[in-house]
């Protein structure tokens, strides 16, 4: 099992990490410090200048699509390679979107390159491998337990060359994007006579389409996180064209299983990327602060803390390797198991490690003159995102299970 990286993309990975701490990383702050300036959900002319002038130098540079694991146009990296290169993105914010490596766009990029017409890609595909324009994946409803997709009631009923939707989606994370054109939605078209998972479909909807309502940005503990945003979305008699439907009606479960793979495990790299970020500011912070006549590192249980840290974070990021390495294999299935246990142990330990740096900076650690309370909200919200921990853990005890015959 070889879970390491070919030389040559170790160079390549080296570039990644010098642009991300002298480039990327220099600059959060005076775009973070942008938010708010006039319409939160506009990108000033400073952080466009600050983001879209860091894309153009990693374009440049060949920093670019690193997501396309040994596909033409992106770096051919396998996923266990491209791992190390999400770890390193995970610690800082911007630095995902810099080399066109973010969610949801990596995901739904995944189901127009595997799914979508010609056509599709072309509209679609193109402008998002560019760069020029965002996108944002429509699952989640407000009024059914959506942790069981088949639940999944928003609906999709076909009238002639055209589908008319109809209901209402949240937690559309990117939609709020200014830069947002197009959304992948999940609908129901089978009735209950078809089989559980043959009942819904995805299908391709312009976010210009009329009847298309944002209701409001859904607040995470409070922050709206504008201007990319999470949004509440009402669909009224929304018509689009029927070859909308990607790979036709009965199909959705399909398409969800093979973009949510590679979007679970990205999120837990990047998970892995803020508990080291997290780590070091704790390790900075414990060696430079005192009290008590002593730096903080030699006080309390801050020791074992920094020492449980490393511990659990060489632990996940073995545990990630490994589920990269599966799915290298080429066999969703027997992959599935092993990104169902990192989903649930990255965030995890990501959070104890944040929640311990936070500790030790006080009250400055939960305010906005540090990224941690900002890191925080988002290791707490990847509990949630693409399926609670409870699900996760389900498939991960059935599978156990049928190994000892039950």
């Amino acid at each position: 099992m070889d879970l390491g990286i070919r030389p040559e993309k170790a160079e390549l990975l080296d570039k990644v990490v010098a642009m991300i701490r002298d480039e990327i990383a220099p600059m959060e702050a005076a775009y973070r410090a942008e938010i708010g300036k006039g319409d939160r959900w506009q990108y000033t002319d400073r952080q466009a200048e600050i983001l879209e002038g860091l894309k153009a130098t990693a374009r440049t540079r060949g920093l670019w699509n690193f997501w396309l694991t040994d596909s033409a146009g992106g770096a051919g990296l396998t996923t266990v390679e491209y791992a190390y290169f999400a770890e390193e993105m995970g610690k800082t914010p911007l630095a995902a979107e810099v080399f066109n490596c973010s969610a949801p766009d990596t995901g739904n990029m995944e189901v127009f390159q595997r799914y979508g017409s010609e056509a599709m890609k072309e509209r679609w595909l193109a402008p998002l491998l560019e760069g020029e324009i965002r996108s944002a994946y429509l699952m989640t409803e407000p009024r059914v337990a959506s942790s069981d997709a088949t639940n999944i009631a928003m609906s999709c009923v076909r009238d002639g060359d055209a589908c008319v939707l109809d209901g209402e989606k949240w937690w559309a994370s990117g939609a709020g994007d200014p830069r947002c054109a197009v959304y992948i939605v999940m609908v129901r078209t089978g009735d209950d006579d078809a089989p559980r998972h043959k009942r819904h479909s995805m299908i391709v909807v312009p976010a210009d389409t009329p009847g298309i309502e944002v209701l409001r940005p859904m607040e995470v503990y409070g922050h709206d996180d504008a201007p990319h945003g999470h949004m509440h979305i009402r669909f009224s008699n929304v018509r689009v064209p029927a070859e909308n439907l990607l790979l036709g009606e009965g199909r959705g479960f399909e398409i969800a299983q093979g973009r949510l793979g590679p979007g679970r495990i990205h999120h837990c790299m990047r998970a892995i990327g803020m508990a080291e970020a997290a780590l070091a500011m704790l390790c900075e912070r414990a060696q430079s602060r005192e009290a008590f006549g002593k730096p903080l590192a030699q006080l309390g249980a801050n020791f074992d803390i920094i020492a449980e840290a490393r511990m659990e974070i060489e632990q996940a990021r073995l545990l990630c390797l490994k589920a990269a390495w599966m799915m290298d294999g080429g066999d969703a299935r027997a992959a599935a198991p092993w990104i169902h246990q990192i989903k649930v142990v990255a965030p995890r330990v990501a959070l104890r490690v944040i929640d311990e740096a936070i500790q030790v900076f006080g009250g400055q650690g939960i305010s906005q003159d540090t990224p941690l309370a900002a890191m925080w909200t988002h290791a707490r919200t990847l509990r949630l995102a693409d399926g609670p921990d409870a699900v996760h853990r389900r498939q991960v005890a059935r599978t156990e299970l049928r190994r000892h015959g039950g």
